[in-house]
């Protein structure tokens, strides 16, 4: 079985980025109780729930040169996963919480400043698959806390 660890947890009550770093989340079915999603068109809801990057995916980047770092580019967890490892249908089991990967999460400039010349396109997973976060739906909701460790079920 892989298994992999919580990082870093980010959440805002705000809304927009950088999210500020957090203890924990108490991930609900629609998303991250408490936090604001300004723009429920592209984020938030059920399938969108949880943004999730791999830390292997923010270390690249950030030795490419880019101001990348934990919450800036909007996401909720960041883990120490092996980026190819994660994709739609995998499930991540946390202590109290499952999700499932649903989809990508595209990127837009909102994240621009974590990048090199504003090039937020580095998360495209259209034009870089390896380098992406990730939205999962809520299989069982519950806290997330950081330092936890993660199991990955490739065979959902």
């Amino acid at each position: 079985m892989l298994t992999g660890s919580v990082l870093g947890i980010f959440a805002t009550e705000e809304g927009g980025v950088p999210k500020p770093s957090v203890d924990s989340i108490d991930v609900r079915l629609n998303g991250v109780y408490g936090e604001r999603i300004r723009d429920t068109k592209h984020h938030g809801g059920p399938e969108r729930a949880v943004c999730i990057l791999s830390n292997q995916t923010l270390k690249f980047l950030q030795q490419d040169g880019h101001p990348i770092r934990g919450g800036s580019t909007g996401e909720n967890l960041l883990i120490d996963v092996d980026e190819g490892k994660l994709g739609p249908g995998i499930r991540l089991k946390f202590t109290d919480v499952e999700l499932e990967i649903t989809s990508p999460a595209p990127p837009c400039k909102t994240i621009k400043e974590s990048f090199t010349n504003g090039d937020f396109k580095q998360l495209s997973h259209k034009l870089n698959p390896q380098r992406t976060r990730w939205y999962a739906k809520v299989i069982h909701e519950g806290i997330i806390r950081r330092d936890e460790i993660i199991e990955i079920n490739s065979d959902a």
